[in-house]
């Protein structure tokens, strides 16, 4: 079983996020945080990995690069989360399902107003 966090807002369908390490956030950084809609948080770290690209000891640059992909893994997921409160989110449920569709099919089951909104 995975763990989601539910947020929902008035106007759109609820969105889930995966609870724990992102392999997508680590191997493709900004990329994978501008697929989600995290804007500011892509530029952000955009901007990070810019001003790595100017250190001039290639040894530092990858290990400090490597770090930063391993940070983002780490944290990728509470950086969707932190976009989508500034968007208006609210954190409203937390569900468990063996994947994104089960643990929608709960939230469902225990919200049934929301089921208007996610069919859109």
């Amino acid at each position: 079983m995975r763990i989601y966090t539910a947020h929902t807002h008035p106007a759109r369908a609820p969105v889930l996020v995966r609870e724990g390490f992102s392999w997508g956030a680590a191997v493709f950084g900004p990329l994978w945080l501008f697929f989600h809609r995290a804007w500011l948080a892509a530029v952000l770290v955009l901007c990070a990995e810019v001003l790595l690209g100017l250190i001039p000891l290639p040894p530092l640059r990858f290990g400090l690069e490597l770090a930063l992909a391993w940070l983002l893994g780490l944290f990728g997921q509470d950086l969707r989360r932190w976009s989508l409160a500034r968007q208006g989110f609210l954190l409203a449920h937390v569900v468990a399902g063996a994947d994104a569709d089960a643990a929608l099919a709960r939230l469902l089951d225990r919200r049934p107003d929301l089921a208007p909104l996610a069919l859109r």
